[in-house]
């Protein structure tokens, strides 16, 4: 053993599985790079495609130009729809512009919106859990008219929310939310409202719930833990949340040169994961950076096997 390896202090990593992409990121990814290569440089993506920097940067390289607002796309080239979901009146205006578009909004979002516009088709008002200002609750409010749908993003909402007819109530979630948190508040809605209709099946996403599952397995045994994503990814803030709520101290960080080394003193079991839309080569890129301090040992905790995949939309299957 040399020197230096002998001067680094032992670090034991407990890496989380599953980890990092799901199959909705997956897709919207490949749907933005066979648009590329099917029509040329440059396809517009409005909003980004999944919230995160890398990822973006790297299909910016490609080709890719991320706008905010359909405004912002000229005539004649084709856009993409973020795995986010939109409203209904943006590939309304998209049409309306003879604009060629494709919808990258995750099909379990996508179920999402259908149950929504059933629910007021059948004479509910919608409650709807999560975090207002998200792409996801936009694009889903969006599916429906104004006013069938209010938002419910705490219990104490849940507490104080009083409906103009409480034998017609409907509940949906977000996908991407704290499974401990929604679970909370959709007890207070039962408690409260013992006719509100349930959404058939779970609503917040199988990789939401994994990635979750897998820091509550791994924390207790962590001094501290990191989870990688963006600050604008709900399903990664979540992790972090999870986390601290074991009695883990966690950070969110991005990539590799966001690790504080001053905070991992005395620490000698680190948990590491991943959000939904963060790429492997980040986890790599964070394991190797801590490999430069610490002399590493990797052990992966599985808690389930992720083998769902999404159909691309038609016409890019064979691009």
């Amino acid at each position: 053993m040399t020197d230096s390896a002998a001067a680094r202090p032992p670090m034991t990593l407990l890496i989380a599985a599953p980890r990092g992409f799901c199959a909705g990121v997956d897709r919207a990814i490949i749907i933005v790079e066979r648009a590329i290569e099917t029509y040329g440089a440059p396809v517009y993506v409005r909003h980004e495609i999944v919230h995160n920097k890398y990822v973006v940067d790297s299909l910016k390289a490609k080709g890719a130009i991320f706008v905010e607002e359909l405004d912002q796309v000229p005539d004649g080239v084709p856009v993409v729809f973020s795995a986010h979901g939109v409203p209904k009146a943006v590939p309304a205006k998209a049409e309306e512009r003879g604009l060629s578009y494709l919808d990258a909004t995750c099909p379990l979002v996508s179920k999402v919106h259908r149950q929504a516009e059933r629910q007021v088709k059948d004479g509910r008002h919608i409650l709807f859990i999560g975090h207002k200002g998200h792409p996801e609750v936009i694009g889903t409010f969006g599916q429906v008219p104004d006013g069938t749908m209010t938002l419910i993003e705490t219990v104490e909402d849940a507490q104080a929310f009083t409906p103009a007819d409480p034998a017609n109530l409907a509940f949906l979630t977000q996908t991407t939310l704290s499974v401990d948190d929604t679970a909370a508040i959709v007890a207070t809605l039962q408690e409260r409202f013992p006719a509100i209709v349930a959404p058939k099946g779970e609503d917040i996403c199988y990789a939401t719930s994994n990635r979750q599952t897998s820091v509550k397995a791994i924390a207790p045994r962590c001094d501290a833990l990191y989870v990688i994503g963006a600050p604008n990814s709900s399903n990664s803030l979540r992790l972090v949340e999870v986390a601290e709520r074991e009695g883990t101290p966690a950070r969110l960080i991005q990539r590799a040169d966001e690790i504080d080394f001053a905070w991992l003193e005395g620490v000698t079991t680190l948990g590491l994961t991943a959000g939904a839309s963060a790429p492997e080569i980040l986890v790599r890129e964070v394991v190797e950076a801590i490999a430069t301090r610490f002399t590493v040992t990797e052990e992966q905790v599985e808690t389930a096997r992720e083998t769902i995949a999404f159909k691309l939309p038609r016409g890019l299957e064979t691009a």
